[in-house]
């Protein structure tokens, strides 16, 4: 009778503690799933543009380029103003204010330290965090000579511009 009275203690004490944690557990706060995620993207194609390089009182060459941006869509919609522009205005600064890039090394050149300059200090200018991601499509340096020479003999072969960057070329994900 001892044995019978313990062992219906010992089911009634189990099954307590098991419905206790299962209520527990079932009534625990989850973790917002919107907190983990990443806030949406959208994709500011960048206009070709063309720098020029001007050293010694004059014009060395030109960089031709094209950079778009992945940027924060809700922070997106109070800027009102023109994002290729102000990346045409960031392209002139690092690569003829601060001069990034050295043609006569091109070795030296650092395309994650361009590519977080860029992003740093647009976002200085617009606002921390609305540019996510700056994607570098195109990145030359032609020469004076080599423009001077395709304009005054077009039939010529033209000498290859230098590649600074190779990019990837950047598809809207919108038209997919």
């Amino acid at each position: 009778m001892v044995k019978l009275l313990v062992a219906g203690l010992w089911v009634c004490i189990v099954t307590l503690g098991a419905v206790f944690f299962s209520v527990r557990l079932a009534t625990a706060p989850v973790a917002a799933p919107q907190a983990d995620a990443k806030a949406p993207t959208e994709l500011v194609r960048g206009e070709s543009i063309t720098v020029p390089m001007i050293a010694d009182g004059g014009v060395k060459g030109y960089f031709l380029g094209r950079i778009s941006f992945m940027v924060d869509k809700e922070k997106l919609k109070g800027i009102n103003l023109p994002m290729s522009e102000l990346m045409t205005d960031e392209l002139f600064t690092l690569l003829v204010g601060n001069k990034m890039v050295d043609i006569a090394n091109m070795q030296a050149f650092d395309l994650v330290a361009f590519r977080e300059a860029i992003k740093v200090d647009i976002n200085k200018r617009l606002g921390d965090g609305l540019v996510e991601e700056v994607l570098v499509e195109q990145l030359d340096y032609l020469s004076k000579e080599d423009v001077r020479a395709t304009a005054e003999a077009p039939k010529s072969p033209v000498s290859p511009s230098v590649k600074i960057v190779e990019g990837v070329k950047v598809e809207d994900p919108a038209s997919h």
